[in-house]
């Protein structure tokens, strides 16, 4: 039972690495899915999350086999 997590850009850099996986446990949401992804690292406040390719907020909960992302704010000009 494990949750699939992807960095993507700056937030790779931060992290140290593209993906990884976190054990599932009950009740867990997109922040604490972050924080045993990154080994505790604050989350910057200005993070994208995604479940399944979904845009969502830090406390959606996640399910047994969700993908989880995280990317940085995108800029443009």
């Amino acid at each position: 039972m494990s949750v699939t997590v992807k960095f993507f850009a700056s937030l790779r850099e931060t992290v140290g690495r593209a993906d990884t996986q976190v054990d599932y446990q009950n009740q867990l949401n997109v922040s604490q899915v972050w924080q045993q992804a990154s080994g505790n690292l604050p989350m910057p406040s200005n993070t994208l999350c995604a479940v399944n390719m979904k845009y969502v907020d830090a406390q959606q909960p996640v399910n047994d086999g969700d993908e989880v992302a995280f990317f940085p704010p995108v800029t443009g000009g």
